[in-house]
């Protein structure tokens, strides 16, 4: 949900660059994704899996740094054992105490778009998002810190679930620790998460979960900017604008099997119209930035879409998962640990009065959070103003 302007200007230089002659296994067909038999038994943040990788720029650049990825086991909404992938990346001199859980906005439906996939020379670079939240990677790595970027969506690639993606977040801390002896790392290393956009969706709900879920992990700190906290809210807003791109994926999301299909399956089925099932099928095999074009101005909440049209939203089972989603609302969910929110005062996108709402129910819950907004700039702008101040 962000980093255009980013990409646009770094785009010139990936097409100059000579392209691998051999491109790597997509996800869906790679069996390093398959967990083994019997994983199930595992505890969540479980190494099931290791591989060393080639890292690159765009797929094109190779990056001279010791990179590595692991499956690990993580839950799925209904408690069911499932497993995802995250990527280290560790700089040649590199600090053992602490390193940095960074989610990246992926914010698609479709295995192509795992960052995961997208971070290895020869990926044909299907999400642009990864891709340019890389130059963020690097910054951190270039200060000496080992940095984790996991696909937190799960292996359904389930966008905008957040509890699933917030426990997909904590397993994959859990994964590198458990890991962290073979790259250096000491046993209990300190860890910050950061998120911004699509990210923030996992690095809130982790933030939210990890006191009940993962409260032996060492965590000092989560960075959330641009923060989709009221996922009805940011429904309503795009729906039918520039950026309506983003919900077909979001929706499809919601009813992958990890997620609430069991739940929302049945009521999609009885409401969704013909022309429905192509927007989520085509939404959700394409990266973001395909279906900010594809569907720039359409609404969701139309009866050519669904059945139900605006009602939608207030359906019985579709609520209740909004509502389950929607960040802050209970206090045996508060974060433990400082959090720094940062928000545009004029995103485009993401609305600033629910980042700002949860920021003061948490505080009231008595978190220890700072907020700060941004008066100039929009979404795509803040996240790299923001991400220089919240570096040190």
């Amino acid at each position: 949900m962000k980093f255009l302007s980013l990409v646009a200007a770094v785009l010139p230089l990936a097409s100059a660059l000579t392209i691998p002659e051999k491109r790597i296994t997509t996800p869906a067909n790679d069996p390093f994704y398959v967990p083994p038999s019997g994983f199930e038994s595992s505890k969540p943040g479980a190494v099931l899996r290791e591989r060393p990788i080639v890292a690159s720029f765009f797929g094109l650049i190779p990056e001279a740094i010791d990179a590595r990825q692991l499956l690990y086991r993580t839950t799925a909404i209904d408690g069911s054992a499932i497993a995802t992938v995250t990527t280290i990346f560790k700089p040649l001199i590199a600090k053992k105490d602490r390193f940095i859980a960074f989610n990246t906005a992926y914010d698609s439906s479709a295995s192509i778009c795992d960052p995961s996939y997208n971070y290895r020379w020869g990926a044909l670079q299907t999400d642009l998002i990864s891709s340019a939240e890389f130059l963020v990677i690097q910054a951190y790595l270039l200060s000496g810190y080992t940095v984790a970027s996991s696909d937190y969506e799960g292996p359904d690639v389930a966008f905008s679930v957040g509890r699933l993606s917030g426990m997909g977040v904590l397993d994959g801390i859990r994964a590198v620790v458990n890991y962290g002896p073979k790259i250096g790392l000491n046993k209990n290393p300190m860890v910050v998460n950061v998120g911004y956009s699509g990210g923030a969706i996992a690095g809130g709900w982790a933030a939210s979960l990890q006191p009940s879920y993962a409260p032996e992990l060492n965590m000092k700190g989560f960075i959330i900017g641009g923060t989709p906290a009221n996922l009805t809210q940011v429904l309503v807003a795009v729906d039918g604008t520039l950026f309506a791109g983003f919900l077909p994926g979001a929706i499809a999301g919601q009813v992958m099997p990890s997620a609430y299909k069991a739940r929302l399956g049945p009521v999609l089925d009885k409401i969704i119209t013909p022309h429905g099932k192509d927007v989520l099928a085509l939404g959700s095999s394409q990266c973001v930035a395909v279906n900010l074009i594809s569907f720039v101005g359409q609404s969701l909440l139309d009866t050519k879409v669904q059945s139900l049209g605006p009602d939608l939203l207030y359906q019985e089972d579709v609520a209740a998962v909004l509502t389950e989603n929607t960040m802050g609302l209970k206090q045996e969910e508060t974060p433990k640990v400082p959090v720094f929110m940062y928000h545009a005062k004029n995103d485009e996108i993401i609305p600033f009065s629910g980042a700002e709402d949860l920021s003061k129910r948490w505080c009231g819950y008595g978190a220890d959070v700072r907020f700060t907004n941004y008066g100039a700039g929009g979404h795509a702008t803040t996240e790299v103003v923001a991400h220089f101040g919240s570096h040190r």
